[in-house]
């Protein structure tokens, strides 16, 4: 009997999985009306399989949350480029489409454009973003001018002085998280997980936490690689639900004065190497398009470092940064990044780190906000690893900086600035205490998590903020 157990539980799995691959096929598709029929009798017939039906219901979350990011109609996305494009038809659009340029799914047979994919197309087409200028004007970006400025200036200051962690800023922080109000029903207890520092970071030193609007509260351990601040809050009818906090900190500059002529190493043996190189699915996977585009991009070049520069600098001509769909909705980013060649920062750095990896790079993500006073913003960047330099920073997305000066051209390759606010040294890591229902986002954390008994709080029943106050 107990044979027959195990193989009927055996056989019961792989049924399960089977139907999963159908559901997921079906998703991709953009059939999701069949997925949700077959979901709900799957749903039905296995509600003892906790584990099972967990997953059932997220894929139906998926679905919704797909269909929040993809909102726009072909009316929508044609009144955006009639301003610069008056004439603009349905092969304008099919032809962008085709491209990869102009982000669309079919769902049930209706045709939907991601919320920010007409404005993508300018930024991934430099005809078209040169057209768009002729019209609107030329971007001013004060970042770009800000960070040509910082980085100057941390450069003169460790070349004078010698040390890497230079220019410290002294940074007062207050966040906000507030759950609109009804989105949940009266008297239910809302739960929610905060972005909070990590401290073990040599360039972010002496947190305070100043105050919390509630008595109740958790900071999480700082071996916790995606670090958080818990409260409970109880929902009042007809108002918000406020989660609010401020903190203070030590953050500094960075500077590891990296030689590109150098020779750096790592032992093959060493427990970094064979941690920081594998692949990690689904976001890290060696496949055939990064095997063909690393051999593309290294060529025959031995030296780590010049490897590290050469993925940089083709990952800066190639890959622009564009608004990204929401992360959970990824079944893989690194291969979504090469496939639609395009992404933001948090795609960006995937491929990075992908690449990296592949090459024998120790490589790991690292993440939270970019706190510079012209320009705040959630932000995503990563580390390599040398035996000379240790973890240092790399920031594939803040690109090659326009100045002659080589130092702070390629300053982000090895070094950041004061501003870079870390939360998390890792991906998709468990939160404390524990979240029950599946993460809003489910790769980062950056904005919060929000749940009650009933489920998740997606991103459209709640708003954040946060202000930066430099002292």
């Amino acid at each position: 009997m107990k044979y027959i157990a195990v193989f009927l539980l055996f056989f019961s799995n792989l049924f399960s999985q089977s139907k999963m691959d159908i559901i997921d096929n079906l998703i991709y598709q953009g059939e999701f009306s069949q997925a949700k029929n077959i979901i709900f009798e799957e749903i039905s017939s296995n509600s003892n399989n906790f584990n099972y039906v967990y997953d059932l219901n997220f894929k139906l979350d998926l679905m919704k949350r797909i269909l929040i990011d993809f909102n726009r109609t072909k009316a929508d996305v044609i009144s955006y480029f009639q301003k610069y494009y008056p004439n603009v038809d349905d092969s304008f659009l099919e032809k962008l489409e085709s491209e990869k340029k102009l982000e669309m799914k079919v769902i049930d047979g209706q045709k939907r454009y991601f919320r920010n994919a007409a404005r993508n197309v300018f930024r991934k087409d430099k005809e078209m973003n040169a057209h768009r200028i002729s019209i609107d004007g030329k971007d001013e970006r004060v970042l770009d001018s800000f960070l040509l400025q910082i980085t100057s200036d941390i450069i003169k200051e460790a070349e004078k002085t010698g040390k890497n962690y230079v220019l410290p800023k002294k940074l007062r922080v207050n966040y906000t998280l507030s759950v609109k109000p009804d989105a949940v029903e009266e008297g239910e207890i809302i739960r929610c997980w905060l972005p909070y520092p990590k401290e073990n970071q040599l360039r972010q030193k002496n947190v305070k936490l100043l105050n919390v609007n509630s008595a109740n509260y958790i900071v999480a351990p700082d071996s916790y690689d995606q670090r958080t601040l818990y409260i409970e809050k109880k929902a009042i009818k007809g108002e918000p639900t406020v989660f609010k906090y401020s903190f203070s900190y030590d953050a500094f500059a960075e500077y590891n004065f990296i030689d590109f002529e150098k020779e750096y190493s790592l032992p093959k043996d060493s427990d970094v190497f064979k941690e920081y190189t594998q692949e990690v699915a689904p976001h890290i996977v060696f496949t055939p398009g990064i095997k063909e585009l690393s051999s593309k991009i290294i060529g025959s070049e031995t030296s780590l470092i010049k490897k590290v520069k050469l993925i940089y600098e083709w990952i800066n001509y190639n890959i622009p940064w564009a608004s990204a769909i929401e992360y959970s909705t990824i079944p893989a980013i690194s291969s979504y990044c090469l496939t639609n060649m395009h992404g933001d920062c948090g795609i960006q750095t995937l491929l990075f780190i992908t690449l990296c990896r592949y090459n024998g790079i120790p490589a790991r993500w690292q993440s939270g906000w970019m706190l510079h006073p012209v320009e705040v913003n959630l932000h995503d960047w990563s580390e390599i690893y040398f035996e000379e330099t240790g973890w240092i920073p790399v920031d594939q997305s803040f690109k090659l900086l326009d100045s002659p000066d080589q130092k702070i051209r390629y300053f982000f390759v090895g070094n950041t600035d004061q501003f870079h606010f870390i939360v998390n040294t890792n991906y998709s890591q468990p939160l404390f205490p524990a979240k029950i229902y599946p993460r809003s986002e489910t790769v980062d954390f950056q904005r919060g998590e929000v749940e009650y008994r009933g489920g998740n709080l997606y991103f459209d029943k709640w708003t954040y903020n946060l202000e930066l106050i430099e002292e």
